[in-house]
């Protein structure tokens, strides 16, 4: 299972919020660029890059932190964050962003999903389908739609997409454990390829999502619980490689 560390990126600084609240904001690093440089050195073998401004402007708008990040890493990465047309979503991938990731737009334009995976291929394209209570959230989660994660889920099946982002949440940011039970029912009825994402608290919880024997979780993203020191990178991905 691939771990992988999250940079969230506001206003040009690595920050993180409480399940995904502006006014619940913690800044980790005013430099996002050195923070990327730190997980590679200690072994990360892909980061998760969101666009927070982005997210909730319905466009990117952290572009040069992104563009410093790729030119110093050699270790590919995936970047979301109010990525909905087709030209923002080439702009990433020419400036080397490894997959980019479709959150609003998936509910929005799911015909745009389809044809992006067309044009640049469905590994290249990943959906985050992000859950509150029970329902798809949108623009940075500030709002939900009258749609369950499953049927979201299996319309992008439709659209030619293999790979999901599933996060619950009212978990992220709380330390209390990832929602291993609805990931590993998502991968079971969807077939795509999940990365776990929201929650995660402690080795444990890597885990249990590795116990669940689904070979479709093929990773798990750490933000807080990294940050926060409540696991390091390299107790992480023992557990993970294991």
């Amino acid at each position: 299972m691939l771990v992988i560390p999250a940079i969230d990126i506001r206003e040009g600084r690595c920050v993180r919020l409480l399940q995904g609240r502006l006014e619940d904001e913690t800044v980790y690093s005013d430099s996002p660029v050195a923070m990327a440089h730190s997980w590679q050195d200690q072994g990360a073998k892909y980061l998760h890059l969101v666009d927070l401004d982005g997210a909730f402007a319905g466009k990117p708008k952290n572009l040069d932190a992104v563009k410093e990040i790729i030119n110093v890493i050699n270790i590919p990465a995936q970047l979301g964050g109010g990525i909905r047309d087709l030209k923002t979503i080439e702009r990433f991938l020419d400036i080397g962003i490894d997959r980019v990731i479709l959150g609003t737009v998936a509910i929005n334009n799911p015909g745009l999903v389809g044809e992006a995976c067309e044009e640049f291929g469905p590994e290249r394209i990943v959906v985050g389908i992000d859950s509150k209570d029970g329902n798809v959230a949108v623009e940075g989660w500030a709002a939900t739609v009258e749609k369950k994660v499953e049927q979201l889920a299996a319309e992008m099946v439709d659209q030619g997409v293999e790979r999901i982002v599933y996060t619950n949440t009212s978990l992220d940011g709380t330390l209390s454990g990832v929602d291993v039970e609805a990931t590993a029912q998502l991968a079971k009825s969807s077939g795509l390829k999940v990365i776990a994402s929201g929650g995660v608290s402690s080795v444990a919880d890597i885990i249990r999502l590795k116990e669940t024997g689904i070979t479709q979780i093929e990773g798990v993203i750490l933000g807080k619980a990294l940050y926060s020191e409540a696991i390091t990178l390299e107790e992480a991905l023992a557990a993970a490689e294991g």
